[in-house]
């Protein structure tokens, strides 16, 4: 049997250890005193001492061995690691790891919001643009968004800047109520990290984009560095072909094109299409939904079918209403489930 070193070990925290071992306090009962140090023999000496032992194998096993810590590292770690002696070894080695640490040592970079707001307006999905009014992309068409204040977290950044835009507060599920009373809502989710390094020409600006779907919003009002606004026809702006697609600023046309694709394939397996309908709604306001999400007609009768045949979809509100015209109709509400099964396929267009 000879000692190894273990290589990694930290000198400062298992002295601390130690001393409060011997300390001890608490009600614990002092531990002996710590044998003495063994002579340095290799490279790792700056390490903790461990034993290697060899133990004796079984019938049909191989010899093996294994380090085992010192006597008195081990009395000190077991009597009192409930009380903090493993935790001060830690954070000792965490202080000096971090005070290795040169921030200087790495390019700072920049981290926005973008948020990819979808609603649908007269019978179409549309997206929220902004106009810039500042370099750089000044006079283009843009996704609303910011600069991440320093105070905040990206989420809280997002909502922040949905209410500056829209006046809507974020929620994360379909059929949640607003936070406030009175208040119109709008599910937020992200949709995907860009980082490019050339995507921003000031600086290096990773974005991390938001999908935000919204019942049917009034005419937006410009703030911040945007000088107009407007809601416009997804169609419009993701073309058939590059040469068809409207130009918008940074790699704003990337994200579009994520967001509508994440809304269209996600309310095929979800009830995320509810997030387009106010509280209460008929079967036929949410089948004009999924058509102007789609961009395709479905028959009136196979889709009041699945919807009202799959479990925890949709909710009776006891209501009807005559908004449509003709006959009242019956209200829903959205109910429970998050998963359809089955799902609602997407007829190919």
């Amino acid at each position: 049997m000879r000692a190894a070193p273990v290589a990694g070990g930290c000198q400062a925290g298992l002295g601390l250890a130690r001393g409060l071992a011997r300390a001890g306090g608490g009600g614990s009962r002092p531990g002996p005193a710590p044998e003495a140090p063994r002579p340095a023999t290799g490279p790792a000496s700056a390490g903790c001492w461990a034993r290697q032992v060899r133990t004796r194998p079984g019938p049909g096993q191989v010899p093996r061995s294994r380090l085992v810590p010192p006597r008195s590292t081990r009395r000190a770690v077991t009597a009192r690691s409930v009380h903090g002696p493993v935790l001060i070894v830690r954070e000792t080695t965490m202080i000096v790891a971090m005070s290795r640490y040169d921030p200087s040592a790495f390019p700072p970079f920049a981290v926005t919001v973008d948020l990819v707001v979808l609603t649908v307006r007269d019978h179409a999905l549309c997206a929220l643009l902004v106009r810039r009014g500042e370099p750089p992309f000044q006079g283009y068409w843009a996704l609303p968004g910011g600069f991440v204040r320093p105070d905040e977290g990206l989420a809280e950044a997002a909502s922040r800047e949905l209410a500056e835009e829209t006046g809507l507060r974020a929620y994360s599920a379909p059929g949640h109520d607003a936070a406030t009373p009175g208040t119109a809502g709008a599910h937020l989710e992200q949709l995907a990290t860009y980082g490019h390094p050339q995507r921003d020409p000031r600086m290096r600006v990773v974005s991390v984009a938001y999908l935000v779907l919204a019942p049917d919003l009034p005419t937006p009002r410009a703030g911040g560095d945007a000088s107009s606004a407007r809601w416009a026809p997804v169609t419009e702006l993701l073309g058939k072909s590059p040469a068809d697609e409207v130009p918008l600023a940074f790699d704003h046309g990337l994200i579009l094109a994520d967001g509508v694709e994440r809304a269209r394939s996600k309310i095929e397996y979800s009830s995320l299409a509810t997030a387009f309908c106010s509280p209460e709604f008929t079967v036929g306001e949410l089948r004009r939904v999924y058509e102007a999400v789609w961009g395709v007609v479905l028959d009136p009768r196979n889709f009041h079918r699945k919807v009202t045949g799959t479990p925890g979809f949709l909710l009776p509100s006891g209501g009807t209403t005559t908004r449509q015209g003709g006959r009242p109709a019956q209200l829903f509400t959205a109910g429970g489930a998050t998963v359809l099964n089955p799902p609602m396929l997407r007829p190919d267009s």
